[in-house]
């Protein structure tokens, strides 16, 4: 799986629904609203590349109050404690 987060600036008096229409869309699976320099983050969740694409700009951009994003494909990292700890277990 490919985690992607999407940084959405949404039209400010539509932030409740816009954040509910991207929460609905196949591929997304949290929505936060925040405050700071973007309206809404997105995690978008899928299987390939291609599909990233498909979900930004084919389903999110198009959601009513959207008025751009920015992707970020996401790398998770792991601590060293948590590292060990998984390579301890059963020993």
């Amino acid at each position: 799986m490919i985690t992607a987060i999407v940084l959405i600036h949404a039209d400010n008096s539509r932030i409740p629904e816009t954040a509910q229409a991207v929460a609905d869309t196949e591929g997304v699976t949290e929505v936060y609203s925040c405050a700071g320099d973007v309206d809404l983050i997105a995690i978008v969740r899928v299987r390939d590349h291609e599909q990233i694409a498909e979900v930004v700009t084919g389903r999110i951009d198009k959601v009513p109050g959207v008025q751009r994003t920015t992707t970020h494909i996401a790398f998770k990292s792991y601590s060293r404690a948590d590292a060990e700890d998984g390579f301890s277990i059963g020993v």
